[in-house]
């Protein structure tokens, strides 16, 4: 059974709830937005000598080269997420930039202090949930009201 004759049952089993006529559709991009809001936002701090210090207080090595490096693949797949534009490839640069962050930057196992690492654990767990949502972006593509679909609309 192919993933959209699964999915199209389930929408059918759920008692209508589902759907593409009816008002969820509108969550899809909306959950796009809560996605790389994160992303879009937090990028231009990885521009600042601040976002930069703090990388290299955590041992990332060349923090100069490979901070504002990650900004820029944070920013492109985050727009490309929000946008619906070749989302698929825009999830697998937020899951490039999302690797190496959370283990770098949120390495609670390293940390000394109970509630720092606390602190970092809870980090830790949120870029995993974000990975989590970067795949299923990565399988399933942008969904409806993106550019994706605009332009798979367009195709005779």
């Amino acid at each position: 059974m192919n993933t959209h004759v699964a999915v199209r049952e389930m929408r059918n089993s759920a008692g209508g709830l589902g759907g593409d006529s009816t008002w969820t559709r509108y969550l899809v991009p909306l959950g796009r937005a809560a996605f790389a809001g994160i992303f879009v936002g937090t990028a231009p701090l990885n521009f600042s000598q601040q976002g930069i210090a703090e990388a290299a207080q955590q041992g990332v090595p060349l923090p100069q080269l490979l901070v504002p490096l990650s900004a820029l693949i944070s920013l492109a797949g985050g727009l490309s997420v929000l946008l619906g534009y070749r989302a698929k490839l825009g999830a697998w640069l937020l899951m490039l930039f999302l690797v190496p962050v959370t283990v770098m930057m949120h390495n609670f196992w390293a940390v000394k202090d109970p509630m720092g690492a606390q602190i970092q654990l809870g980090f830790f767990l949120a870029n995993l949930s974000r990975l989590g949502t970067a795949l299923l972006i990565a399988h399933f593509g942008a969904g409806p009201f993106s550019l994706d679909a605009r332009a798979l609309a367009r195709r005779p």
